[in-house]
């Protein structure tokens, strides 16, 4: 909504605005694109265009949105996934993100989905065998290993702690 509304306070054409992008329709220009800038920081946003955070910034949302707020099982591997989703290849990709970034996109997903298991640990509403299965997992060992080597803890004793439970998204 907000980054729309710059928009049309600017009177530059778009096509369409979804979470983190925008289309515009043509060139706008560099005071245009200062303005833009402007309003967007407001409200706590930034103006990207250079392509390559454009297509880091659209790697971690991919990742973001498979791993918490999806329930389907992607059916091929994660690479090929996202080389299918962004229409990049893979190595260039994943090259890209771990110069930008300073780490890997698998440890990237992986840390996610570390934290999305905290979520379900914490919301108590699933048994570890259940959240092994939503997640993915081909065992609850496996969850439990890949979750004891990310924490430094297994699941049950992360869930008998009450502090330090979860890093936010953007801190992740």
């Amino acid at each position: 909504m907000v980054v729309k509304a710059e928009l049309e306070k600017l009177n530059i054409p778009y096509t369409y605005v979804k979470i983190g992008e925008a289309n515009t329709i043509g060139e706008i220009s560099q005071e245009q694109s200062e303005q833009l800038d402007i309003g967007l920081k407001k409200s706590g946003l930034l103006l990207m265009d250079d392509k390559r955070s454009i297509l880091v910034e659209k790697i971690k949302s991919a990742i973001i949105e498979l791993v918490h707020y999806t329930d389907d099982q992607i059916k091929v591997n994660l690479s090929d996934y996202l080389s299918e989703q962004l229409n990049h290849d893979y190595t260039y990709m994943a090259n890209l993100f771990s110069e930008v970034k300073g780490t890997t996109i698998e440890k990237f997903y992986l840390t996610h989905k570390i934290e999305r298991v905290k979520e379900l640990i914490v919301y108590d509403e699933l048994n570890l065998s259940e959240i092994a299965y939503k997640m993915h997992y081909s065992s609850v060992a496996h969850l439990s290993n890949q979750f004891k080597k990310y924490t430094g803890l297994t699941p049950s004793h992360f869930k008998k702690l009450k502090h330090k439970r979860r890093d936010t998204l953007e801190d992740v």
